[in-house]
C-alpha cells in the first residue's frame, strides 16, 4: 500500500508503473469517482511517451493509444455489463486499463489481472496494487 499526497505524486507513481505493465498485461482500476483512476492512467500514458491528451473515456468507453505498447483505456462507468463492447478483442495485443471493472462480469479472470485499488485517505490517497497470480 502506497500514500499518494497529490496530483504529481500519482503521476509519478502511473509512470513508474508503466515501466512493469506489457503487452497482454490487464489492468483493473477500482475506486470511487474522483480517487485518480485516470490521473494514474494519465501517469502511465507519460511513461510510454504519449504525448497527447489523456482524458476519461466515460462517453466512448475506450480510447486507444498506439504507444510504443499498444494501450486500451476503458472506462465502464457508464454500462451495467461490458459484454458485447468489443473490450476482450484488446486482451492479447494491448495492455488494457479499465476503470470500473466490476462491469467486465465473466469477460476476465480477476485472479489474473493486475489489481490497483484507490481510496481516499486524509487529504491524498491510498493505493494498492495487486499483481496477478499465474
Amino acid at each position: 500500500m502506497r500514500y499518494v499526497a497529490t496530483e504529481l505524486e500519482m503521476l509519478a507513481l502511473g509512470r513508474e508503473l508503466s515501466e512493469s505493465w506489457k503487452i497482454g498485461d490487464i489492468v483493473l482500476l477500482t475506486g470511487d469517482l474522483g480517487a485518480g483512476k485516470t490521473t494514474l492512467v494519465r501517469g502511465v500514458m507519460e511513461g510510454l511517451y504519449w504525448e497527447g491528451a489523456v482524458r476519461s473515456p466515460t462517453f466512448n468507453l475506450m480510447q486507444v493509444y498506439p504507444t510504443r505498447i499498444p494501450v486500451v483505456h476503458a472506462d465502464l462507468y457508464r454500462v451495467a455489463n461490458a459484454a458485447g463492447i468489443g473490450l476482450e478483442e484488446y486482451f492479447e495485443d494491448h495492455l488494457c486499463l479499465i476503470e470500473w471493472p466490476d462491469r467486465l462480469e465473466s469477460l476476465v479472470d480477476f485472479d489474473e489481472c493486475w489489481q490497483v485499488k484507490i481510496d481516499f485517505a486524509d487529504d491524498g490517497r491510498l493505493v494498492s496494487i495487486c499483481s496477478p497470480e499465474l
